[in-house]
């Protein structure tokens, strides 16, 4: 049987996964829902004219809607479908992109309602990475000591621990 942990990440980075690949598509195209595409073009636009640097380096308001976009589809497919490493390097970049995100929030003075997703998305990027990447807990070994040729446990093993009772 798989371990909490083991359970714990799997649901977590099909959850995340799935939305990333949901909300990226909508950046994309109009296909999943006219008026959220329609307010991400709006929402961007604020982006870019909020840093003129963007615009300095040639970046547009559909360059980055769609750049971003993009990278949440990929990250959000490998998190669904991709075993191992790859899916903490792409929890990793979305963590970046809901960083990057909440940045232009904050740049636009947005209220609070219209980023508390990515506040949620973010916290849950990053209690998944941190789950990830605690190692897998081990049992203790039960050292065995031969007496007389009988196996038996070592003495301050075999003695429940001070307060707690052993119950067989």
């Amino acid at each position: 049987m798989a371990s909490p942990r083991t359970i714990t990440i799997v649901a977590l980075s099909v959850a995340l996964g799935l939305f990333f690949v949901f909300m990226g598509t909508i950046k994309l195209t109009p296909r999943l829902s006219r008026d959220a595409y329609n307010e991400m073009k709006r929402a961007y636009k604020s982006y870019v004219r909020a840093l003129p640097m963007l615009k300095k380096m040639g970046v547009s308001s559909i360059l980055l809607r769609k750049s971003i976009g993009a990278l949440e589809v990929a990250c959000g497919i490998v998190m669904t479908l991709v075993p191992g490493r790859p899916k903490d390097v792409a929890n990793f970049l979305l963590l970046l992109l809901v960083l990057a995100v909440l940045f232009f929030h904050q740049l636009v003075g947005d209220p609070l309602k219209r980023y508390a997703h990515a506040l949620v998305f973010g916290i849950l990027l990053t209690c998944r990475l941190l789950i990830a990447r605690q190692p897998e807990e081990q049992p203790p070994e039960k050292r065995m000591l031969s007496v007389n040729g009988e196996e038996q446990p070592l003495i301050h093993e075999a003695a429940p621990e001070k307060g707690k009772m052993k119950v067989s």
